[in-house]
């Protein structure tokens, strides 16, 4: 996984057909998706339970590219092994999950996976100053974890203009999660960030039996994000 900054948007299979998760995942990288991004949510550290590793190794062998597991689940350190085990690329964990962010990212460059670092909307940008140089993406929170279809948080825009100025020339990745859609990509892209998760703008009204939906709604957020309308 080479690192460059290019826009890349990362669907979140939360707002994908649960009973159909390996054509879905197939369906969106056809349709022109960069990374599949999995919300996994365990009831504790937010109120909403998904999926676990037994999932994610399920759908790897559908996902040609990059597996980008987001873990909001508390504690973390116990199931890292597992998340890479089952084939996660990279792997993000929020601060707020536990007293010693900077082990669980250790474990989980230990474990062979690139490490995330998760930001929820009332924690400053400044939380992850000394764990800049561990790991290879911060997660921007645009709204509060647990749901998808959830309003976008503007005053997280100013987060990610100091996280992009706090990061520098350090090959780190600045991830956009909630409420993206083509109104609020170009916002956070001018910004600093990166990599765009979105669920239901991309999923909305589309299927497997009509993929080409996703790859339009794919396409609305790149062109509004890098400005490339045709």
């Amino acid at each position: 996984m080479s690192f460059d900054r290019t826009l890349k948007i990362a669907p979140s299979i939360l707002s994908a057909d649960f009973a159909n998760f390996g054509a879905e995942c197939e369906a969106i990288e056809a349709q022109g998706a960069d990374w599949v991004h999995v919300d996994v949510m365990d009831g504790q550290f937010v109120p909403n339970i998904t999926f676990g590793p037994a999932t994610c190794a399920a759908i790897r062998p559908h996902i040609r590219g990059i597996m980008d597991v987001h873990l909001m689940i508390t504690p973390v350190d116990p199931f890292v092994d597992a998340f890479a085990q089952a084939g996660a690329d990279v792997i993000t964990a929020h601060v707020e999950a536990g007293p010693h962010i900077h082990r669980t990212l250790q474990a989980i460059r230990g474990a062979g996976a690139k490490a995330g670092v998760a930001l929820n909307p009332g924690t400053p940008a400044s939380a992850v100053e000394y764990l800049l140089d561990m790991v290879d993406l911060v997660c921007v929170m645009t709204v509060n974890p647990g749901f998808g279809g959830q309003k976008f948080i503007h005053s997280q825009i100013d987060k990610v203009r100091q996280l992009r100025a706090m990061i520098g020339d350090r090959p780190v990745h600045i991830e956009i999660d909630g409420g993206v859609d083509p109104v609020t990509a170009p916002l956070v892209a001018q910004a600093g960030a990166d990599v765009l998760v979105a669920g239901s703008a991309v999923f909305r009204g589309g299927s497997v039996g009509q993929p080409q939906v996703y790859g339009d709604n794919i396409k609305a957020i790149r062109a509004a994000a890098t400005g490339t309308y045709v």
